[in-house]
């Protein structure tokens, strides 16, 4: 599927926003096509994406959300009120919060092309050069059905670029990152976005091994469920990983 958008010095650019307790990535490749993957728990994205876009761009290419859960959603719903967006990638649960409801209705009402998420899906984001979202799970379209605990339905992405890759990976367990090796997904990648904010029950040696990453970038705020976690931190650091945590270093940025 091809979402071609306008040159922008042959550099794409991928930012990982520091929202707290939460998830939200922005990106844009060098013909500006722009990618927003969820959108953190506050209204703050809109600042982060004001700082990231032109006064006068009030489009978005494609918003992306993992799961529903708050700290996902929440700054998304703010950005559909604040921005045009001409395409959605999500998963089609809901978890029956009112938040939920809410961007189920907004995007009906917003009117933009609806990708439901299965493995397969490649999402084309520019063709020259070439850089693509290529979506490993879920593994089938679970669109329609109501998720108390959505975690393990959360998308797993590889954002691929000619020489470089990221992998995306929600709030997903390590049964899911062994249901992913078990099914010989392409997990290889150059930069790790952990999941789960550095959860202790996610990141599991066997799925590092698969990805073999150079950099894993975890998403985390103050928080009491202990994020992210020691022993996270430590198969990070025993796999020779360098680490890079939102809420020690605020946003960050890579070039491409």
């Amino acid at each position: 599927m091809g979402l071609i958008a306008q040159e922008k010095e042959g550099r794409a650019e991928v930012a990982f926003f520091d929202v707290g307790q939460g998830d939200s990535a922005f990106i844009e490749t060098s013909k500006h096509f722009q990618v927003l993957i969820d959108g953190g728990p506050t209204p703050a994205i809109l600042e982060k994406l004001g700082k990231e876009m032109p006064f006068y761009d009030k489009t978005i290419d494609l918003i992306v959300l993992s799961h529903p859960d708050s700290d996902h959603l929440t700054g998304l719903i703010d950005a559909l009120k604040r921005y045009r967006i001409k395409n959605i990638l999500w998963t089609g649960i809901l978890n029956g919060t009112e938040e939920s409801k809410e961007w189920a209705w907004l995007i009906e009402e917003e009117g933009a092309d609806i990708i439901i998420a299965k493995a397969g899906e490649k999402i084309i984001l520019q063709e020259d050069p070439g850089i693509y979202i290529s979506v490993l799970y879920p593994f089938e379209s679970v669109k329609g059905k109501e998720i108390e605990n959505t975690n393990d339905y959360s998308i797993v992405g590889k954002l691929v670029f000619e020489n470089a890759s990221i992998l995306f990976c929600g709030d997903i367990s390590s049964n899911i990152e062994k249901r992913l090796i078990e099914q010989n997904a392409d997990l290889d990648a150059d930069v790790l976005k952990v999941a789960h904010h550095g959860s202790k029950y996610s990141t599991s040696e066997e799925f590092l091994k698969a990805v073999s990453p150079e950099t894993a970038v975890i998403s985390a705020g103050k928080n009491t469920w202990g994020h992210p976690a020691l022993e996270t931190l430590q198969r990070l650091e025993d796999s020779g990983i360098k680490i890079l945590i939102t809420k020690e270093l605020g946003d960050l940025k890579f070039s491409f």
